[in-house]
């Protein structure tokens, strides 16, 4: 693994980097990005960045130097390339007083590169009894704030799923801990809207944009109740980290995985993204 941190490439990654007052650390006052490295080269960064620029704006963030972010993930990609691997890009508030009220010094860049594992073809799902907050103030910002996730995927986690889904406050159908959820009803492929609260995920953009061109079939966004999800015939994520990930079961009912809509999304996904690394 490799760190950048505030204009430095560390000689370790244990060595220390963030001060114990940082404000992403005291109360998660912070944002981040994921992006896919593909033989040393990052997967659709114009994108994150332009989503990292949004959500520092959303949280009242300085606007982060972009070019600087760039500098940094070429020195982190800087060695040997590797097939598959993750960048993590971090952008705090910076030290501050203990409390929820920010310090007036410079924000905390880090940018780290590390493996990445492809993930499963198919994924199992179960929904959580708790609601993401369409109407907070963080709604839509991929905050470092993430400790309503981490509670949900243990509770999905202890039912045997891989992914917890979450409604919004409206009981309708909203996201998953770390992906967007698409599904298959009445030869329709569906996902809900930005205006569920749901992150506007780089891959969800994609899969919409690239579906619209391709696919012989209506591609829409709706907000419906989170119980559609048990008529849908096809379910599937979307991430950074999934690409397009089918879903054999949900809730306990089991699903065919990767359904004929699905398996046409996947092999556009792959086709797509095959021949430009920045979409």
């Amino acid at each position: 693994m490799r760190v950048w941190a505030n204009g430095t490439i560390l000689g370790e990654a244990t060595e220390p980097v963030l001060s114990v007052f940082d404000h992403g650390l005291t109360v998660g006052d912070g944002v981040f990005e994921t992006v896919k490295t593909v033989d040393g080269r990052p997967f659709a960064l114009r994108r994150h960045l332009e989503r990292l620029a949004a959500s520092a704006k959303g949280l009242g963030l300085p606007d982060p130097d972009l070019e600087l972010v760039r500098e940094a993930v070429a020195a982190v990609l800087g060695g040997p390339p590797a097939p598959l691997g993750r960048l993590r890009i971090t952008l705090t508030a910076g030290p501050s007083p203990l409390g929820s009220e920010r310090g007036s010094g410079p924000p905390t860049i880090v940018v780290a590169a590390g493996p990445l594992t492809s993930r499963p073809p198919t994924t199992t799902i179960a929904t959580v009894p708790w609601r993401r907050n369409d109407l907070g103030a963080t709604a839509g910002l991929k905050t470092t704030s993430y400790a309503d996730n981490v509670i949900a995927l243990a509770y999905a986690g202890e039912r045997g799923a891989a992914e917890a889904i979450f409604a919004n406050t409206a009981g309708r159908l909203c996201e998953g801990t770390g992906s967007n959820v698409f599904y298959v009803r009445d030869g329709r492929l569906l996902t809900p809207t930005l205006q569920s609260g749901c992150l506007a995920g780089v891959t969800r953009a994609l899969v919409l944009e690239w579906c619209a061109e391709t696919l012989d079939r209506e591609v829409s966004e709706v907000d419906e109740p989170l119980d559609v999800l048990e008529s849908a015939d096809e379910i599937f994520l979307a991430s950074t980290t999934r690409d397009v990930q089918a879903v054999d079961c949900c809730d306990g009912r089991e699903l065919v995985a990767p359904g004929p809509v699905t398996a046409a999304v996947q092999e556009i996904w792959s086709t797509r993204a095959a021949a430009d690394i920045d979409p």
